[in-house]
């Protein structure tokens, strides 16, 4: 046998061994070591067209964005869908997807209203943002808040959801009513500003009797600290068939009223201060 022929058999023993080794599941390393081949190279060659074992792959971390990609094309989406979508480039998209077939193509004014649908969820994208970030400038302007505002802010509050005391009804008594959470909150936080114990405070829900009271009762409880067995029997609203309601949906909880016992006197006090801020705003504009 000519050194030639005998170099070449060698090398055929020796990838033998190798492939052997591989489809045993042996990393690149462990081969190395058992046959003691320390060439990258020749290594190579030796373990040339054979797969690599499953446990030596590295997650990818776009294999999610492939995955995807591919699920998009199967729908039927086109390379600048897809990129819209994820955000990827189109070179890894034609990568990835390349050997699922071409969607069929899409009718002119169906590709004219998606790129339109696009162009518009991106804008809304950009409004909603906008608005966010106004709003949290906004919310940051105004600080800690001192007693005196506070105090000020209830007053407001009330006059404009609490009841009213008529010349040809007498009602000098504190009950407010709200749908807004928020609201609820700051109003409690006052009447505990003015001192006005829990205890004379009586809580009950209104709430149309096509919704989940239950739910509704456990989340005003809730919110007021106390247990669903103190509220007062509910308000039910009669459902009138004939208008189209919008608050509707799990998010809809009616609203809370609450009842100060007691409360002529803190009436009395809250028209007064009402009235306080009413003469000296107008002074301010005249």
């Amino acid at each position: 046998m000519t050194p030639l022929n005998r170099k070449y058999a060698d090398f055929e023993h020796l990838r033998g061994e190798v492939i052997a080794l591989r489809r045993q599941g042996l990393s690149r390393r462990q081969i190395r070591d058992r046959v003691h081949v320390d060439n990258n190279d020749l290594l190579n060659r030796l373990l040339d067209g054979e797969p690599v074992p499953e446990w030596t792959r590295r997650p990818n971390a776009k294999d999610d964005l492939r995955d995807r990609a591919r699920e998009l094309r199967l729908k039927g989406l086109t390379y600048d869908q897809i990129q819209i979508e994820l955000g990827c480039s189109k070179s890894s998209i034609s990568l990835w997807v390349r050997d699922l077939p071409k969607p069929e193509r899409r009718d002119a004014k169906e590709q004219a209203k998606l790129a339109s649908r696009k162009r518009w969820d991106h804008e809304l994208a950009v409004r909603d943002e906008a608005r966010q970030h106004t709003k949290q400038i906004a919310a940051a302007e105004i600080g800690t808040m001192t007693d005196r505002d506070l105090f000020l802010t209830g007053v407001a509050l009330y006059w404009a959801e609490g009841s009213k005391d008529k010349a040809y009804s007498r009602r000098e008594c504190a009950i407010f009513i709200n749908s807004d959470p928020g609201v609820i909150r700051v109003y409690l936080a006052w009447l505990d500003l003015l001192c006005v114990a829990r205890e004379r405070l009586r809580f009950r829900v209104a709430i149309h009797e096509s919704a989940d009271v239950p739910a509704a009762e456990q989340y005003w409880a809730a919110l007021a600290g106390i247990e669903p067995s103190s509220l007062e029997r509910v308000t039910l609203k009669k459902h009138n068939p004939k208008t189209t309601r919008k608050n509707v949906g799990e998010s809809y909880r009616g609203c809370l009223v609450i009842r100060v016992l007691q409360s002529a006197d803190l009436y009395r006090r809250i028209e007064g201060w009402w009235s306080g801020i009413v003469v000296d705003g107008t002074r301010r504009t005249a």
